[in-house]
């Protein structure tokens, strides 16, 4: 009897599926300056914008891959500012400040956060291809400046505050793995992915404070009112207030008119009659206003607030003109 058997092989197979190789993620970040350059409180400063560019590189891998990453911008108060306080940001000359801020939005409604997480952060995501040998993405966002207006005594002299380290930084999570396996984004950018980092962008905010007198200023008309006849002192006063940056000195000067005779003032009827007058700067009247500086101009120094300067008008006793209406119209000047 033969006896037949079948051998049978069994072939026990394991397919090693690739997994998804991840490569190394860094990123970095530089941001332009915010200069505001030079204005005044009463002129006000335009609003400026700056750029932080960002870019991530990822080191090469066996196949084709790709990166996903998800970048934060901090900003805090800077070298000069109040701690962990960003409304306002401040910039300061010697002792003196001048508040401003720094925005995400065109319309300045968003100040930017110092905190890279929760629902203030200011987050981007960033994916690029990786070749064989390495490759990486980039891209920039828009920081709005601006500074808070109505700060009237603000001191002339030029303002700055540094921002670097924990007031300028980006935190970043990544992941880079191959085309097959797509990489997923990670979590957030402070949690999740293969790859993370922290990268300072140092940047400086500077403006310049000019001294100057508000050209707006308030000027009161001078009324002796309805006379008879003119045989006696008739005094009256006006106000000019004029508004001049903290610290800053000034001079007021008066013209002689446009009916003087010599240095005496006159109004006119438009008849060829007068009516003599004179402008001063103390009560007495014993100062005669005129518009030579460092003479007969009033001195004083600028606030920032409007100032009141009282004028000093007289009409001597003199000849009655014919009734009617008179007028002068007299120039004042702000030097500064």
């Amino acid at each position: 009897m033969t006896a037949h058997y079948i051998k049978a092989v069994l072939l026990a197979v394991f397919i090693a599926l690739p997994t998804a190789a991840q490569a190394a993620t860094t990123c970095s970040a530089s941001m332009t300056n915010v200069n505001f350059g030079g204005s005044d409180p009463f002129t006000g400063w335009t609003g400026v914008t700056a750029t932080i560019n960002y870019q991530c590189t990822t080191s090469g891998l066996s196949l084709l891959a790709a990166a996903r990453a998800k970048l934060c911008f901090g900003i805090g108060s800077g070298d000069q500012g109040s701690g962990s306080t960003i409304v306002p940001r401040r910039m300061t000359s010697g002792a003196n400040e001048l508040r401003f801020n720094l925005y995400q939005d065109a319309g300045h409604s968003l100040v930017w956060p110092r905190v890279v997480e929760g629902t203030d952060k200011y987050e981007v995501d960033l994916e690029y291809s990786v070749p064989l040998l390495g490759g990486s993405g980039s891209g920039s966002v828009t920081v709005y400046g601006d500074i808070i207006s109505g700060q009237n005594t603000a001191i002339p002299g030029s303002y700055s505050n540094s921002f670097s380290g924990i007031d300028a930084f980006m935190v970043f999570r990544a992941n880079a793995g191959v085309v097959i396996f797509y990489p997923s984004w990670p979590t957030s950018c402070t949690s999740g992915g293969a790859s993370s980092g922290i990268a300072s962008f140092p940047f400086t905010a500077s403006a310049t404070v000019e001294a100057s007198c508000n050209p707006s200023f308030s000027v009161q008309n001078i009324s002796f009112g309805t006379q008879g006849i003119l045989s006696s002192n008739i005094d009256t006063t006006a106000i000019i207030a004029p508004q001049c940056t903290n610290t800053t000195p000034y001079q007021i000067g008066l013209d002689n008119g446009q009916n003087a005779t010599g240095n005496t003032r006159r109004m006119h009827n438009g008849a060829g009659k007068y009516v003599s007058y004179e402008l001063y700067r103390d009560a007495a009247r014993s100062q005669r206003w005129g518009d030579t500086l460092n003479s007969d101009t009033l001195a004083d120094i600028g606030t920032g607030s409007a100032q009141a300067q009282s004028v000093y008008a007289r009409t001597a006793p003199q000849i009655t003109p014919p009734q009617g209406t008179y007028s002068d119209t007299v120039t004042v000047t702000i030097y500064y």
